[in-house]
């Protein structure tokens, strides 16, 4: 297991990431529109090749990083869990009290893993994604397991530091 924050050195491996399984870096949702690969974040290499992926963005003005992109190529081995344990640590580091992330109203798989490390829905946004949509058209109109894609949910979690 090998975890690398992201840099100069391995930027252009992060965008190669993007465009391989998102079609680009483009992230648009509610909280903004981001470039994916020139946030901050964290890689998980395997084989010299990137097998998982935070991005993440520090929010000073509200004590808040908020998590805009997390991929892991390889379900149920610990890769999405230990790269989200790396942006909370940052945020215990930089005394930031609260972790944020959205996700859509399709992604079942990532509720469960979310809320069971301790994340909690806290809103919805509905129609968010449809307004997505206006700005970045390749956004789909059906996502996972045939679910219509239209709303955000807003996750949160607050971190102590032990």
């Amino acid at each position: 297991m090998n975890i690398r924050e992201i840099n100069e050195e391995n930027r252009e491996k992060v965008v190669s990431f993007f465009r391989e399984h998102w079609g680009s870096s483009e992230m648009v949702i509610s909280s903004g529109i981001y470039q994916c690969e020139k946030l901050n974040g964290f890689i998980f290499e395997e084989n010299n090749e990137i097998i998982g992926l935070v991005t993440y963005v520090i929010k000073d003005y509200e004590n808040e990083i908020e998590i805009i992109s997390l991929d892991s190529l390889s379900e149920g081995k610990g890769i999405g869990s230990a790269l989200i344990e790396k942006v909370e640590n940052i945020a215990k580091q930089k005394q930031i009290q609260i972790v944020s992330l959205i996700t859509t109203n399709d992604n079942l798989n990532a509720l469960k893993f979310y809320q069971k490390r301790g994340y909690r829905i806290i809103s919805v946004n509905s129609d968010a994604v449809n307004k997505a949509r206006k700005l970045k058209p390749s956004i789909p109109l059906i996502g996972n397991d045939g679910i219509p894609l239209k709303d955000e949910l807003i996750l949160k979690k607050i971190i102590v530091d032990n």
